[in-house]
């Protein structure tokens, strides 16, 4: 099973899910039913915060001095039941701007998608392994909403 540790940094998180970890770990139980994903058995944290704090990441971690939606940390630690993946932190402004022009939990989906997708292994740095990512990205969002 997948599961995640939300960490909610930021109050404004909370005017959209009244419980961030447990919308989160509904959304990983039907992942963890997908086929794909049925024998995974591994764990992130999710840090729910702001752009501030995300600007302040970037240039620690990536020498960025700018804000951005989603941060990705792998750091693939085992213990006896799991496979501790890594971290990821999420931006509350960038993701409340996009959903303006759809909705916030389907922006909200997209972004922690995308992170955990980085901790599994995936990046984004050629245009083929973008367009992998984008398809795997699109794939698991069906299970949740209906994209194109």
């Amino acid at each position: 099973m997948i599961k995640a540790n939300v960490i909610s940094g930021h109050l404004d998180w909370r005017k959209n899910i009244k419980n961030p970890n447990i919308y989160l770990n509904k959304r990983l139980k039907i992942l963890s039913e997908a086929p794909s994903f049925k024998r995974k058995n591994h764990e992130f944290s999710l840090l729910l915060t702001n752009n501030k704090k995300m600007k302040n990441l970037n240039f620690k971690f990536r020498k960025k001095n700018k804000t951005t939606d989603v941060l990705s940390f792998p750091i693939k630690i085992k213990n006896k039941s799991s496979l501790y993946l890594g971290d990821i932190a999420i931006s509350y402004e960038i993701i409340k701007k996009r959903s303006k022009e759809t909705n916030f939990f389907l922006e909200f989906d997209k972004v922690w998608i995308h992170g955990y997708l980085h901790l599994l292994g995936y990046d984004h740095k050629r245009q083929v392994d973008f367009n992998k990512m984008l398809r795997k990205e699109k794939s698991i969002l069906k299970y949740f909403h209906k994209v194109n």
